[in-house]
């Protein structure tokens, strides 16, 4: 078994991630990544080589919007490792366009928040067989417009948005994140696992995937040095390692400083989160 803290992390082959996977492996993490494209991991693989040599990286392919490669992963990285240290649920999508994936779920909730939600189910036993780990879920401030909630309809609800109203239906999964963060510290108190979400703030690696002008704005952007995704990958790492969050947990923190955020109401409220926990585990048992 490993030395080094096994090190799991969703949406590592480009952005946030990726740059917090370079930073991770620097400080002797045992890196493993989820991917869906074998090209984009080969490419990670050879950047994260080149970045920090040495550092041992594993890859588990699959696609994070249907819930049965979440599970096989999740069982996969369980039969191999054991423990996982660290499990930074990070991937994520604002699709500005209603999608449905294969097993019927809107894949902006089944991106966001479902799947971070199972993941984290399936090595529950992993992470408690570390004896002290962290989860840190990368959650967002768009979580303060997420219009009215409507638990448990907004799991499923696969009416078809604009790209105006693609904010609220985002706002909402990264609400569901932050909520999701407060049941699970409940869940795991003195189990010696912690949890935390987080703010990374506004990104640029983050325009890409719907916008067809991305490319040509993230640039215009990086000339004027805005949307630095290096101070969002810096909090993932500090909740991720920093021994001042070592038994802090249920928090929802800023890029800024890491100061702690108040959830966007009525985020915070434990019979709300206790609700979502319910709903979501009755829906991913069927």
């Amino acid at each position: 078994m490993s030395s080094h803290p096994i090190t799991v992390i969703t949406g590592a082959t480009s952005g946030l991630g990726q740059r917090a996977a370079i930073a991770l492996a620097r400080r002797g993490a045992h890196l493993v990544l989820t991917a869906r494209d074998r090209a984009r991991a080969d490419a990670t693989r050879v950047l994260l080589a080149t970045t920090a040599p040495g550092a041992r990286v594993d890859f588990i392919f699959g696609n994070l919007a249907l819930m049965q490669d979440v599970r096989r992963m999740g069982a996969q990285i369980a039969d191999t490792y054991g423990r996982v240290d660290i499990l930074i649920n990070n991937a994520g999508i604002h699709a500005f366009q209603q999608r449905i994936t294969a097993e019927g779920f809107p894949e902006m909730v089944a991106v966001n928040y479902l799947s971070p939600w199972l993941f984290t189910q399936s090595l529950g036993a992993c992470l408690l067989a570390a004896g002290s780990a962290r989860v840190v879920n990368v959650a967002s401030e768009a979580s303060r417009r997420h219009g009215a909630l409507r638990i448990p309809n907004d799991l499923t609800d696969t009416t078809p948005f604009t790209a105006r109203e693609s904010s609220l239906r985002y706002g909402t999964t990264k609400l569901f994140d932050i909520m999701f963060t407060g049941e699970l510290s409940r869940r795991l108190s003195g189990t010696g696992v912690t949890t935390n979400a987080l703010d990374p703030g506004f990104n640029v690696t983050g325009l890409g995937r719907e916008l067809s002008f991305a490319a040509g704005l993230e640039r215009v952007l990086r000339w004027l040095r805005i949307g630095d995704p290096e101070r969002g990958a810096g909090i993932i790492v500090r909740l991720a390692t920093d021994p001042a969050f070592g038994a802090v947990s249920g928090g929802y923190f800023s890029v800024k400083g890491a100061r702690p955020l108040t959830p966007a109401a009525p985020g915070a409220d434990p019979a709300l989160q206790a609700e979502l926990w319910d709903a979501t585990a009755q829906l991913l048992a069927r």
